[in-house]
């Protein structure tokens, strides 16, 4: 099998444009990304070149001037705080920590930039507590090339307190994660108050994250460095840049609890952070993703000398704190890769937007993303990014990062042109139709993984469904004839893998056919995004007995397939 569907000769995939392929799109995309004001360029350079729109491919470095620049920047905070603390005449009466008491006593907070205006409810920071990634599976090596459509076998890790009520071994592969321990080997407590000594050290770490905040968003790479320690820039640089390539509009720093001292190692913190980040949309419900920052006191200013990659963010690392990064910003869709994989970028940014355009018709609310985002990931960045780990077949994924938002990663050893829009479509269509934090119960697999598969096969006639054959396999042996029962397990061979998508796309097929494309989208909402049954979806949207329509949709499986 293949990661992708290949449809008809002379098929097209908007109005009637051929459909490219991911090589002969590049030359096609350069018109059409200059007629859109897209720009393609490398985090490298990010500072000029996101807000020029040129190609610059140079490598993200720490320069000897930058580094001067930055220790400028970080000589006027500290002599603004040193003229604070001449003010300040405040002692600490009531110590319960001798050690940091001494540190912190007389710091006095530094200046902080002007407040943003508080935000509404839904533009709160929405806290990502767990992916939910739809991988799809590898084509056979030497297999003749039967396309299955962005087929994925999901592994059902969803988001921790999606479901209070839920009992771990109820829904398998449910992802838990504890607190990460600390250097000393201790739980990071959260909502921990501290000592009023440590709440001055992290508000005044906060105010130092402000600021660099402020610094990224406004394009002052020196600022940015200017807290860290001369060690810490190269990384930092290089952080910078990705995200200045990503066009970051927003990155706000959050603390549940302290910092907490480094056993061992007088004078050195660690402060867990959480930050919520909008990328191109200057106003956005912003994702969010947990940091680990270090911290060593110098005399009584605090200095960042890291940024850790925590292992408590359930949605893993994202791709823009461990690489350089090549962007490419459309209209609707924005698709990242490695300086290695930048010549990729015309052509997957053209069939993105196509993409983008089907997705958007089932975005559940009318409420499309405001982008979507794509990683197209290398080896070394499949195995890496978003904690890695898939099924060895797999050529894509979405993944829930908060804010309403799933990121997609293709994996670029797999992914071919001719199963490239059908993989599009159907990750972009999780993406614009998913729960912000996934979906816990295993027996709505067909109805979610159906309705992707609908939008992947982009209004083909259904004897075109080029996984009949797996189809036909399943039904003659190893399922129940139950919907609810037929999502693969995480060993599930190719073939079966294949069958269960199948009978997704057509089950979801016929209720379109039956009650029309918003009924059925209305169904899934139901389902879904509000929890409620199938059989009280079904009477409240079709009224119609689910226990009917589900041997219904069966039966339309069967006959289809023969």
């Amino acid at each position: 099998m293949t990661d992708g569907d290949e449809q008809p000769p002379g098929r097209t995939t908007d109005g009637d444009e051929p459909r490219p392929t991911v090589d002969a799109a590049d030359a096609s995309a350069d018109k059409a990304s200059a007629a859109d004001t897209s720009t393609v360029h490398v985090s490298a350079s990010a500072d000029h070149a996101a807000d020029a729109g040129t190609a610059d491919v140079s490598v993200a470095e720490t320069t000897a001037d930058a580094d001067r620049a930055a220790d400028a920047s970080a000589a006027n905070l500290s002599a603004a705080a040193d003229a604070a603390r001449a003010d300040d005449t405040h002692a600490e009466t009531a110590a319960t920590s001798a050690g940091v008491d001494a540190a912190v006593d007389t710091i006095a907070p530094a200046p902080a930039p002007a407040p943003a205006p508080a935000p509404d409810a839904a533009s709160l920071p929405h806290f990502a507590a767990g992916p939910a990634p739809y991988p799809v599976p590898l084509a056979h090596v030497g297999e003749r090339t039967r396309a299955v459509r962005a087929r994925r076998r999901w592994p059902l890790w969803t988001a921790l307190g999606l479901a209070l009520g839920l009992v771990a071994g109820a829904v398998p592969g449910v992802l838990l994660r504890g607190a990460a321990p600390d250097a000393a080997g201790r739980s990071a407590a959260k909502h921990d108050p501290g000592t009023a000594a440590q709440r001055r050290l992290g508000e005044r770490m906060l105010a130092l994250l402000d600021r660099q905040a402020a610094a990224l968003v406004g394009a002052d790479r020196a600022a940015f460095l200017a807290i860290a320690e001369p060690a810490a820039r190269p990384a930092l640089s290089r952080r910078y840049a990705a995200l200045r390539a990503l066009r970051v509009t927003t990155w706000r720093s959050a603390a549940d609890g302290v910092p907490a001292a480094v056993d061992g190692k007088p004078g050195e913190w660690r402060f867990a952070v959480t930050v919520g980040y909008c990328l191109v949309v200057p106003e956005c419900a912003p994702s969010t993703v947990e940091l680990g920052t270090r911290w060593r006191l110098a005399g009584e200013e605090p200095r960042l000398t890291a940024v850790d990659l925590s292992s408590t963010d359930p949605a893993g690392v994202r791709p823009w704190q461990v690489n350089d990064l090549a962007v490419a910003v459309g209209k609707r869709v924005v698709v990242a890769t490695t300086p290695a994989q930048r010549s990729r970028l015309p052509g997957l940014l053209a069939q993105a937007e196509t993409a983008a355009r089907a997705a958007d018709r089932y975005a559940i609310g009318g409420r499309p993303p405001d982008r979507y985002l794509v990683y197209y990931a290398g080896k070394g960045e499949w195995q890496r990014w978003y904690g890695g780990g898939r099924p060895k077949w797999t050529a894509g994924y979405a993944v829930g990062v908060g804010g309403g938002r799933h990121d997609v990663v293709l994996n670029a050893q797999i992914v071919t042109p001719a199963g490239l829009d059908d993989l599009l479509r159907h990750e972009l269509t999780h993406a614009a139709s998913l729960p912000d934090r996934g979906y816990a119960d295993r027996a709505d697999w067909w109805l979610v993984e159906g309705l992707a598969e609908y939008a992947g096969a982009d209004g083909q006639p259904v004897h075109r469904y080029d996984g009949l054959t797996e189809v036909r396999d399943l039904l003659r042996g190893g399922w129940s004839g139950r919907l609810d029962a037929v999502a693969p397990a995480d060993d599930a061979s190719d073939d079966r893998v294949g069958g269960a998508y199948g009978v997704g796309y057509l089950a979801v097929r016929h209720l379109v056919d039956r009650y029309g494309e918003q009924r059925m989208l209305d169904f899934y909402r139901a389902v879904v995004h509000q929890g409620r049954t199938p059989q009280q979806a079904a009477d409240e949207v079709f009224g119609d007995p689910w226990s009917m329509l589900h041997d219904d949709c069966v039966a339309y499986v069967r006959a289809v397939v023969g």
